[in-house]
């Protein structure tokens, strides 16, 4: 997410337009209900393409791990049509709501230092592939120094106000959305798709297709 496009989510949560974070913890796998147009979500802000995508992931949600490159591919097919956001989980009182939190700052961090695009299946790897922990500053610097970023500058980004901002609006953007499957994605602020109603993660990309065909 861009300077101008994370401030005017954080401005909208300061300003109570979002709503307060659930305290029921949710889980992150498939169940039925999860694909509908839901009335009173965010309108989407403005943005430099017709539709706009916002998916809600988890680096440790096997499911999001399998959608990341079929999303990848099916951002790029829309490219100019479809502008494509990230929301990281975090189920405030959920068992997981610590790693989520610090998955969440790491994801923000890489995209404070515009390198998310690069990385971002890569966590996933590191995450589910090596079982690796980046649930720590120390743990995550080293990691992505070995990705080949400059850790002075990882570290920074990590312990920033802005990164901090962003992983504050987090639970408030869940809560909102009222998000109770991993992975979703939303188009246009009134429909999602979701595993559970796609058939699967395979067919979210062809569900997605439909989604932004609607009126």
């Amino acid at each position: 997410m861009n300077t101008l496009l994370r401030s005017a989510v954080l401005l909208a949560v300061s300003a109570g337009l979002l709503g307060a974070p659930s305290a029921a913890a949710l889980p992150d796998h498939p169940h039925e209900g999860a694909l509908a147009a839901r009335p009173g979500l965010p309108q989407p802000l403005r943005v430099p393409a017709p539709h706009e995508a916002v998916e809600f992931f988890w680096y440790d949600c096997s499911h999001s791990a399998r959608l990341e490159e079929p999303l990848e591919r099916w951002a790029a097919r829309h490219t100019g049509e479809v502008t494509l956001r990230r929301i990281p989980a975090i189920w405030t009182g959920g068992p997981d709501e610590r790693v989520q939190t610090a998955h969440a700052r790491l994801y923000y961090t890489l995209e404070r230092l515009g390198a998310v695009d690069r990385l971002q299946r890569q966590v996933f790897t590191a995450v589910h592939s090596e079982h690796a922990d980046l649930t720590t500053e120390d743990l995550a610097a080293a990691w992505a120094a070995a990705q080949g970023l400059d850790e002075g500058g990882f570290r920074a980004a990590y312990r920033s106000a802005e990164v901090d901002r962003s992983v504050a609006a987090v639970p408030g953007l869940f809560a909102r959305y009222a998000v109770d499957e991993l992975p979703t994605v939303v188009v246009d602020g009134r429909y999602r798709a979701a595993p559970s109603r796609a058939g699967g993660v395979e067919g979210m990309p062809a569900e997605l297709d439909r989604l932004i065909e609607q009126p």
